[in-house]
């Protein structure tokens, strides 16, 4: 999953993303409503985590904007009022959960999975692709009923080509799902990541290489 987070205090908007990054989350900030924009014009966020009272651009009107497009990311929105109408106000202009300050991480990342998962290409909270299960809330990974610990990363990567349902995802999309924006383009982590995965989960490796396009997770052929 892809964040951004538009927060004008950065201590807390840091924060915030080094709490997600635990938690497999690849997150972004943006410190302004028109930052926000540009960000999500550019990127393919999942979730964007929206405060409303922000610079340049209200809150409100980056909500409105972003409802209003082709593909609208999930919106929740952040706010240091947590009144009864300001929550209505916040649905009602299009936002699809609201959480007001202060706010427990552990339920903020709660919220955020939640509303990854009624995406528009939703998927169930435990992904399952041949003898592979992806518990996505809990982070655990089981092949053939094994356990299996992976990284953050290869966590993240996996989650990623595991909900592609079997399609093949390049490593451009990799780098934007499972790192965030300082990622280097040119970097060899996502090769690198996708060659512990298949150490890991042993053979034969469910994740498959196709030479010049992507990888891919794909069901392995029972051995019986």
């Amino acid at each position: 999953m892809r964040v951004l987070i538009v927060e004008d205090e950065l201590f807390l908007a840091e924060a915030i993303q080094a709490g997600l990054r635990l938690e497999a989350i690849a997150a972004d900030i943006a410190s302004d409503g028109l930052m926000a924009l540009e960000k999500v014009w550019v990127n393919d966020y999942d979730v964007v985590v929206l405060d409303r009272d922000i610079p340049k651009l209200h809150g409100d009107e980056v909500c409105r904007r972003l409802v209003a497009s082709e593909r609208p990311p999930r919106i929740l929105m952040l706010t240091a009022s947590g009144t009864l109408r300001n929550k209505v106000d916040g649905l009602e202009l299009g936002a699809d959960d609201y959480l007001a300050k202060p706010f427990d991480l552990e339920e903020l990342v709660a919220r955020l999975r939640a509303l990854n998962r009624r995406s528009k290409d939703a998927v169930p909270p435990s992904l399952v692709c041949g003898d592979l299960t992806v518990d996505v809330f809990r982070r655990e990974v089981y092949r053939k009923g094994r356990f299996i610990r992976l990284s953050r990363k290869e966590f993240a990567v996996l989650e990623v080509l595991v909900r592609a349902g079997g399609g093949v995802v390049s490593a451009e999309t990799l780098l934007e799902k499972a790192w965030d924006e300082n990622a280097n383009p040119f970097t060899n982590a996502v090769r690198i990541t996708i060659s512990n995965l298949r150490k890991k989960l042993g053979a034969p490796s469910p994740v498959t290489t196709i030479a010049g396009v992507g990888y891919c997770v794909r069901e392995m052929p029972d051995e019986n």
